[in-house]
């Protein structure tokens, strides 16, 4: 059901958009990247939290760390993974198909600016097998969400 409903979703709101269904699992940043032959930052990973009374998704580049300071700077207060049973509740996506494309139940989404740095992401499309190639500002602009800096900056190594 949850393929099905970002299926529709995707009908409604953007019919240009094809859902890529595989025969291998992409569950993990890794495995997705491996698979679509790209690197792991491309891989739009959507996380869900607890902030205060609010249930909220997050996507982010697929190789980018939460940094909890900025996300209680963010959204005004510390955030809690949800569990896997709460996330499928939610959502209807299993873990490793989650993505902020046709809810079970409406959710906030937030996007990393961690997104940005890339012309084309890689979400989920509600199954562990599928997936959409996106830019992350259409991204965004789809699923009504709004820009935030959360993740940590990524360290350069001096060469």
């Amino acid at each position: 059901m949850s393929l099905e409903s970002v299926r529709s979703f995707l009908a409604e709101k953007a019919p240009d958009i094809a859902i890529i269904e595989l025969t291998t699992s992409t569950a993990t940043v890794a495995l997705a990247a491996e698979a679509h032959g790209v690197e792991p930052g491309q891989i739009a990973k959507t996380l869900a939290f607890r902030v205060g009374e609010q249930n909220v998704l997050l996507v982010a580049k697929g190789d980018a760390r939460i940094d909890n300071r900025k996300m209680k700077a963010a959204f005004g207060s510390k955030a809690k993974m949800l569990d896997a049973d709460s996330v499928v509740a939610l959502t209807s996506h299993p873990v490793g198909g989650v993505c902020p494309f046709g809810l079970a139940t409406a959710l906030p989404v937030f996007c990393d600016e961690s997104l940005k740095q890339y012309d084309e992401v890689l979400p989920a499309a509600g199954s562990i097998t599928s997936a959409v190639r996106i830019d992350p500002l259409r991204l965004a602009q789809l699923v009504e969400a709004q820009w935030v800096d959360v993740c940590q900056a990524v360290e350069v190594e001096a060469c």
